[in-house]
C-alpha cells in the first residue's frame, strides 16, 4: 500500500515522502496514529495544505520569538544582594531568580530557559543568555549590586 507520510517515521521516511508499505501496517499503526495518509490525489491535497499551514504558524511563532527577543535585549535587570567584607556576597544570583526578576517586568520565561553557566557570585554587571525559540536568543543585562 502507498502511504503519505504526516511526520517522520525512523527506519520508512521523512514527513511529506510518498513510502509503500505492508497493507497491515499502514492500516493498523500508521494510519491510525496519524502518521500516514493513503496516498491518493485527495489525501496529498490535505497534506499539502497542512504543510502550508504549518510552516505558516512556523513563521508567526518566529517573528514573535524575534520579537520578544529584541525587547529582552533592552532590558536591564537589577537585584540586590546582601555582602560581607572585602564585598564577599553570601549565597548568589541563579536562574530561578532572574526568572523572577523578568516576572517582575511582566515577562514569563523559565528559569531552564536561562543558560547561565553558573550562579553569578560577585558584584558587576552580567550579559545573561536567554534562550527564546529553539533558535533564537537574547542577552539580558543583569546588575548585582550589594543591599
Amino acid at each position: 500500500m502507498k502511504i503519505i507520510l504526516r511526520e517522520d517515521v525512523e527506519a520508512l521516511g521523512a514527513a511529506g515522502e510518498i513510502v509503500t508499505v505492508k497493507d497491515g501496517y499502514a492500516r493498523n499503526y500508521l494510519i491510525p496514529r496519524k502518521m500516514a495518509y493513503p496516498a491518493t490525489k485527495g489525501y496529498l491535497k490535505t497534506y499539502e495544505e497542512e504543510a502550508r499551514l504549518q510552516s505558516k504558524k512556523a513563521a508567526r511563532a518566529t517573528a514573535q520569538a524575534e520579537q520578544m527577543a529584541a525587547k529582552l535585549s533592552n532590558l536591564s535587570l537589577e537585584t540586590t544582594v546582601q555582602v560581607g567584607e572585602e564585598d564577599k556576597v553570601f549565597g548568589a544570583v541563579t536562574a530561578a531568580d532572574i526568572a523572577v526578576l523578568l516576572a517582575d517586568k511582566g515577562y514569563e520565561i523559565d528559569k531552564r530557559d536561562i543558560l547561565l553557566e553558573e550562579p553569578l557570585k560577585a558584584l558587576g554587571i552580567y550579559n545573561i543568555p536567554i534562550k527564546v525559540a529553539p533558535e533564537i536568543k537574547a542577552e539580558v543585562k543583569v546588575w548585582v549590586i550589594k543591599e
